[in-house]
């Protein structure tokens, strides 16, 4: 049994991908690799004669990333510039740098104006035509082989992890954005509880999306479970800490980075209508709804295109 939900852990916290910095050291915020890999890629889907295959994002220098003003998530990427990498398939009708550059605009201004992510380079490769995939497609039978998911970009590192590099596999996802509204808590009985539900009620929020550290502790508050009617502390003593992680998914139309912000700053009021005292929050976004829906859509779209295109060359 142990063993099992080690196993789980294990391969949900992969599927996750990293957890990247969201805004700056002093924002207190992360987003999953895989939830903005989903965006990035629901937004290069909208640029035409071009196919992204592969698709990663690491700190662009690690040595010169600044620390958190909050404690980090567990393996979490300390704040700084990122790079995104990416493998491409284009057309052959147009100057390959023309696509790469409309490619590299798009996935730029994605995760910079949709995000919220400090982005230092986008650099791109391509690795073959589009026209020649289409025709390797076409022979292939229903359910047979796409191109490799785990692809390396160009500076030689894995590809994207777990679900969020998987390319035509929506349905393979974080079970955290699978999770239905185990968002808000039935209760409120608890600290976490009352925070849980102030967070549930932020402009933005679509639901308390727990991944990290498992599914059902979406909120998770360390240090006194002091409440406001507990005994005050003593004159002249300092008050202990406390710190709160909380896990949310972002509902369409809002930017990543500034529900963040919000939420932070509703989970820490919370926490101080408890008790007064030093309180620090961390905010991780484990999904971006809108990404989710338009890269079902996207890939939906273009199976069907596909299979349009077998079918005509069959007849």
């Amino acid at each position: 049994m142990v063993a099992d939900a080690l196993a789980q852990a294990v391969r949900q916290q992969l599927g996750l991908g990293r957890l990247l910095p969201l805004g700056t050291e002093h924002d207190g915020a992360w987003v999953t690799e895989h939830a903005a890999t989903a965006v990035l890629r629901a937004a290069a889907a909208e640029v035409p004669e071009v196919r992204v295959t592969a698709l990663h994002v690491d700190l662009l220098a690690p040595d010169q990333a600044a620390e958190p003003a909050v404690p980090a998530p567990p393996t979490a990427l300390r704040p700084g510039p990122l790079r995104v990498a990416g493998e491409f398939l284009a057309a052959a009708e147009q100057p390959l740098p023309t696509s790469a550059e409309r490619l590299r605009a798009t996935l730029y201004a994605a995760a910079t104006d949709r995000l919220g992510l400090v982005v230092g380079a986008v650099d791109l490769r391509v690795t073959g035509l589009l026209e020649e995939a289409r025709a390797t497609e076409a022979t292939q039978p229903p359910g047979g082989a796409r191109p490799a998911d785990g692809a390396r970009p160009a500076n030689g590192a894995p590809g994207d992890a777990g679900p969020a590099g998987a390319e035509g596999r929506p349905g393979t996802r974080a079970s955290a954005e699978l999770a239905p509204a185990a968002a808000r808590p039935a209760s409120e009985a608890t600290v976490e509880g009352r925070v849980a539900g102030a967070v549930a009620e932020v402009p933005g929020v679509a639901r308390l999306a727990p991944a990290l550290g498992g599914l059902t502790r979406p909120v998770r508050v360390e240090g006194p479970r002091a409440t406001a009617e507990a005994e005050a502390p003593v004159a002249g003593a300092s008050a202990p800490a406390r710190h709160a992680q909380v896990q949310v998914a972002v509902a369409a139309g809002h930017r990543a980075v500034e529900v963040a912000r919000a939420v932070r700053d509703r989970a820490r009021a919370a926490l101080l209508a408890e008790a007064p005292g030093p309180v620090t929050v961390a905010v991780l976004v484990t999904a971006v709804d809108a990404a989710d829906m338009a890269l079902r859509e996207n890939t939906g779209n273009a199976r069907s295109a596909r299979s349009a295109e077998s079918a005509a060359d069959r007849a």
